[in-house]
């Protein structure tokens, strides 16, 4: 076989299904509901399609600059990637050496071990609480750590104040992955911008907030050597010329962005008020979406009896998630069609 070995015996990343007929209500992959600015479908109109035949930028830089304008930063401290993901693979080839290692928390975003495994680096996996919070163990050391804040799936976000003193007392890189930030009552920004930080980067992408997830654009802000690294490592023209300009459009439009931001947040406590009367236990979202225990615990009869009923939400298997739903927060007729369908269940 000419293929590596660890490849051979790798389990891939399996993403959230993408059901192909129109009548699904599809609440599975935390897709925003509404769709991104108008400013998007203006600068999709009055693109050139000529350029095409160019090159596109390589270091983005109207799109550094306008994100240094919204974080107050240099350009310097602002890489793009083609998603956030991007990123992330990023960070294990620029901080991770062949003998080094990756930390994440167990349950979180489930590319991260896999990430690693590509790697070829030692996993260290640290096990949330029953609850979903969370304590290092004594000693715990990783090259790089992967830290979702708010965290997926469980929808739970770490206080700034925790995650601060984890950083400052880590012998490491931290890549905080805030793709669910904008929904959250409080980020991590600040940290990553510090004057004096030296290890953590701050991710954001515009999938989630700007509904931009077919575009795949996502950033990373921090220490100027760390993002220099990942300027070293990446593809000559990581992010096409489409994406740049639409990106643009919707970093240029921030109020449309926080409206739709309010709304799901509206809708969000909506929904958790209406599981909870039903008698689901719903964790304290600060995301788009609800991870949610039905009263009997048996999470896959219920996956299961509402797929039937075209109505698709996320089941992770597993000791610590497997009795639990992640509900993507969608519209509230969505919502109202979701909670119909739960009671006829019980009926």
């Amino acid at each position: 076989m000419y293929i590596c070995q660890r490849i051979q015996a790798l389990e891939a990343y399996t993403p959230g299904e993408q059901p192909k007929d129109p009548g699904i209500i599809k609440l599975n992959t935390n897709e925003n509901p509404y769709p991104p600015s108008p400013r998007v479908a203006d600068a999709l109109r009055d693109f050139d399609y000529a350029r095409l035949r160019l090159y596109p930028d390589p270091v983005f830089h109207g799109l550094r600059q306008r994100l240094a304008e919204i974080h107050g930063c240099a350009e310097g401290q602002v890489f793009i990637g083609n998603g956030s993901d991007e990123i992330l693979a990023l960070c294990t080839r620029a901080f991770v050496e062949d003998d080094g290692s990756v930390g994440y928390f167990e349950p979180s975003y489930s590319l991260y071990p896999v990430l690693d495994a590509i790697r070829g680096a030692e996993r260290r996996p640290v096990a949330l609480n029953a609850d979903f919070t969370w304590r290092m163990p004594d000693g715990y050391r990783a090259s790089l750590f992967f830290m979702t804040n708010p965290n997926a799936p469980t929808s739970l976000r770490f206080e700034p104040e925790t995650v601060a003193a984890f950083c400052a007392g880590f012998d490491g890189v931290v890549l905080i992955d805030e793709a669910y930030g904008d929904f959250a009552d409080a980020d991590c920004l600040g940290l990553a911008l510090a004057p004096g930080n030296v290890n953590t980067l701050v991710m954001r992408t515009l999938s989630k907030s700007f509904s931009l997830a077919g575009l795949r654009f996502g950033y990373v802000v921090g220490p100027e050597p760390l993002i220099g690294a990942l300027y070293k490592i990446k593809d000559s023209y990581n992010m096409d010329m489409l994406a740049q300009a639409v990106g643009l459009a919707a970093l240029s439009d921030l109020p449309y962005m926080r409206e739709n931001v309010r709304k799901i947040r509206a809708t969000r406590a909506r929904l958790t008020e209406a599981l909870r009367a039903r008698g689901w236990r719903v964790c304290a979202s600060q995301t788009n979406f609800l991870f949610a225990r039905p009263p009997d615990g048996d999470a896959r009869r219920v996956f299961e009896r509402l797929k039937a009923v075209k109505i698709v939400v996320r089941y992770f298997p597993g000791p610590a998630t497997g009795e639990y739903l992640r509900i993507t927060v969608g519209t509230d007729a969505q919502m109202d069609a979701l909670l119909a369908a739960l009671d006829a269940l019980r009926a």
